[in-house]
């Protein structure tokens, strides 16, 4: 396999010695697809800031996303290492599925260790209801946002690292873009690595009025009410941008920041329950926000430098999203930091000043995501050149328990955040051997519609075999993690007083999925629903 398997000390080995790196900021979107933007050729949303960003920098058309699914993808982009080994391999923050394993350093911890400012902003979703597991505990300076899975984007509720910041009348992406803003113009010269998590445009679909109004009139009569609101979104986050790249400009930093741009996964385009449905442009692409197939996995990928990298180019070398972090910290020229675990990524420099890189030409980049714990051949892929091996997903592998685990995610949609211990069993789920592969070429089958495996045998167990090498040490890696991860909250709960998950959740049970004759004002729903603590025997 093409090495994408760096040791912490060798981030920059392929740099001179150089003076302080520069800036950083890393912005990711929630569930924007490949064909979420004008410059990768949707014919209908305006996205002006991003699309100036393109053209004056790198555009990536094969930028891969580390996973189809929220926190997984996350911890990718902000540990430079397969997901799996972290141990969130899953978005369910009750069972900490999303949470890093506490040995796990994250873009944080490696920029602080190099003398730069750190904030996250937005959404985290790598670790909720335990506060040593936030942003500003996982080596970020300041953490302004929210640790679920979703915001209201009108009744939102943030925490600026420990204190409350609750909704003041802003939409929530400019909210953002304001506290973005306001790190910038607070570093005064000093070197700073924001990550910057944008919602947009994740649920719930909410967005600008006179935006949504644009949109209605451009789609016409005929146009979804969720694409309305999808694109609204878009634009409002773009808009945002513009002017975080104007305080760039203004504080004179431009030409020392480096800015990333891309998404956690694909776009969903399954009908949305309160506004149509979703289907909207994704470029060739087949495949959704869950799916390793292209259309959930291969995202925008934008990289501005003016003071290092020419811009207007269109980059096809596929590239992967553990890439960024060995890419953007060797700019700084420093040693990892003490602890620091190898990564999985590779670094793009070269690449990105246009310089040869033959690495890219043998590369293999790698897959894999269900429910709740890693399962082989359940939706995965592998792609090395124009071939791609997919295994379609299990069924019994990929549905989610909604009575169990969708409460907590409601609550904090309108909630301030909060603590509560973990849900830590996880169910035994039986499964059936994988599904036979599918291979598809890529350049010439960029939809996978056609599946060559029975003319191609020799590519077929070639990849299959590599795959498989692949995914062997990650599923006893993954254990690991998720036992360190048990055991921590654990020991933060032994002493601590417990919530009484009654009166937590009393406004989100999902009665509607309850049996038959179930009465919500009679009914304790400890008797209804699994999965949430009686006793504290349970969390010990």
């Amino acid at each position: 396999m093409a090495a994408m398997f760096l040791t912490a000390g060798t981030v920059t080995a392929t740099r001179s010695a150089a003076p302080p790196g520069p800036s950083v900021i890393f912005i990711l979107a929630d569930d924007l697809g490949w064909g979420d933007l004008r410059c990768y050729g949707n014919p209908v949303v305006d996205t002006p800031a991003l699309d100036a960003l393109a053209a004056g920098g790198v555009r990536f058309t094969a930028h891969y996303s580390p996973s189809s699914l929220c926190a997984p993808a996350r911890a990718g982009y902000l540990t430079g290492r397969y997901n799996h080994r972290t141990g969130a391999v899953d978005v369910p923050s009750n069972r900490g599925l999303d949470r890093l394993a506490p040995g796990e350093l994250t873009l944080g911890d490696y920029f602080r260790h190099a003398g730069y400012a750190t904030a996250l902003m937005g959404k985290w979703h790598n670790g909720a209801y335990s506060r040593e597991q936030l942003p500003h505990q996982r080596g970020f300076d300041l953490f302004v946002g929210y640790p679920n899975g979703g915001q209201d984007y009108w009744r939102w509720n943030l925490v600026r690292n420990d204190a409350p910041f609750p909704h003041d009348g802003r939409y929530l992406s400019d909210a953002l873009a304001d506290e973005a803003i306001q790190f910038v113009r607070a570093q005064r010269g000093r070197p700073f690595a924001l990550f910057l998590a944008h919602p947009a445009p994740h649920g719930p679909l909410q967005a600008p009025a006179s935006l949504v109004a644009k949109y209605r009139d451009r789609l016409g009569p005929g146009g979804s009410e969720a694409v309305v609101l999808t694109y609204a979104m878009i634009e409002a986050m773009d808009a945002g941008l513009e002017r975080l790249f104007q305080a760039l400009r203004d504080e004179g930093r431009w030409e020392d920041t480096i800015i990333v741009f891309t998404s956690d996964n694909g776009p969903v385009l399954r009908r949305d329950p309160s506004h149509g449905r979703q289907q909207r442009f994704n470029g060739p692409f087949s495949g959704e926000k869950e799916s390793v197939l292209e259309g959930g996995i291969r995202v925008p990928g934008i990289v501005s430098w003016p003071g290092r990298i020419a811009g207007g180019r269109v980059e096809t070398t596929p590239v992967h999203g553990c890439d960024w972090l060995p890419t953007l910290y060797g700019l700084t020229g420093q040693a990892a930091p003490t602890g620091a675990k190898p990564l999985d990524g590779i670094d793009l420099l070269p690449l990105l000043e246009g310089r040869p890189w033959p690495v890219g030409a043998v590369r293999e980049i790698l897959f894999q995501r269900n429910r709740y714990a890693p399962v082989a051949g359940s939706n995965a892929a592998i792609r090395a050149g124009r071939w791609k091996l997919h295994w379609p997903g299990l069924e019994a592998t990929m549905l989610k328990d909604a009575t169990r685990d969708n409460p907590s995610y409601q609550r904090g949609l309108v909630r301030p955040p909060w603590e509560m211990p973990l849900d830590a069993q996880l169910d035994v789920v039986a499964t059936t051997a994988p599904q036979s592969p599918r291979l598809f070429d890529l350049e010439t089958d960029p939809g996978e519609e056609r599946d060559l495996a029975a003319l191609h045998p020799e590519i077929v167990a070639r990849l299959a075999a590599r795959h498989a090498a692949w995914f062997a040490p990650l599923g006893e890696q993954w254990r690991e993690a998720r036992a360190q991860i048990v055991a921590q909250d654990r020991e933060y709960w032994r002493t601590r007083p417990v919530p009484d998950a009654r009166e937590l959740f009393r406004d989100f049970w999902l009665w509607s999925l309850a049996p038959p004759g179930t009465d919500p004002k009679t009914t304790d729903p400890l008797t209804v629903f699994r999965g949430y603590w009686t006793a504290r025997d349970e969390i010990r």
